[in-house]
């Protein structure tokens, strides 16, 4: 038997896609793609695929709790990560289990809208992850559109997003992807006021799926111990190159490759 030391544990809170190109399976991915060990916990099931979200049901808040502190009774997790939620009540439970491990830093990605544009959640449940989740995140990673809807703002800027989110978390990225500038701009700011923008070439195409590639990956660099900025750097980095190794598996949008080929090999 092999004995290798522990790769850090990251508590993965999501929904299950079945076409598996967003939700926890991506999370896993990701994770797995730098080096940290995902531990998924179900909050919801989606009627899904790579065109649009037709449906979905979250779980109930029992079986949240359990799973989730399955894992955390046994494993050592380094940090936590956020996806979909879905429902007031579940961000109510999901507020409830983080406060009992305020150590723990947790990467919020703020799951509202699916990549083909249907709805992953009412607006009330962007309101009350704001007022009532942001405060425990480390960091938050919405999307332009994402930001608007949390900050109340329908045609709000980054800038004008951010100064009002600012108010309920300390680190916020907004991400530029949704836009047809030819770079794209990654806004990433701090409650003190510092800011800094990362740029990359925009890909042609859509993907569905690349919100839960960055946010995990950025929770896997920060379970292993980098530091913020240089943590955002690497998951836009890694982000980046799985859009340009995307694939086109249904009709609809192209899939992050978060692995290579020869990862079991």
């Amino acid at each position: 038997m092999n004995i290798y030391s522990s790769r850090p544990v990251v508590l993965c809170l999501s929904g299950h896609d079945p076409s598996g190109g967003a939700g926890l399976q991506a999370d896993i991915e990701a994770l797995l793609a730098q080096g940290c060990h995902a531990a998924p916990t179900i909050t919801a099931l989606t009627v899904q695929n790579t065109v649009n979200v037709s449906d979905f049901r979250v779980l109930d808040r029992e079986w949240i709790l359990a799973q989730a502190n399955a894992v955390l009774s046994d494993s050592p997790v380094a940090a936590v990560k956020l996806g979909m939620l879905g429902s007031v009540d579940m961000v109510a439970t999901v507020v409830e289990l983080l406060s009992a491990h305020p150590h723990l830093p947790m990467v919020c990605d703020p799951v509202l809208r699916a990549g083909g544009g249907g709805s992953l959640g009412k607006d009330e449940v962007g309101y009350a992850m704001r007022e009532q989740l942001l405060p425990l995140a480390t960091i938050a990673t919405p999307n332009l559109p994402e930001a608007r809807i949390l900050a109340d703002l329908p045609d709000g800027s980054a800038d004008e997003c951010a100064q009002k989110l600012l108010r309920f978390c300390k680190h916020l990225l907004i991400t530029g992807g949704h836009g047809d500038e030819h770079e794209v701009h990654n806004r990433l700011y701090s409650r003190d006021g510092s800011r800094r923008t990362f740029t990359c070439q925009r890909l042609p195409g859509s993907y569905h799926g690349s919100g839960c590639t960055l946010a995990s990956a950025l929770a896997g660099r920060l379970a292993l111990g980098e530091g913020l900025e240089s943590a955002v750097q690497s998951a836009l980095d890694y982000t980046w190159r799985t859009l340009r190794d995307a694939e086109q598996l249904g009709h609809g949008q192209f899939v992050p490759r978060r692995l290579p080929l020869d990862f079991c090999s």
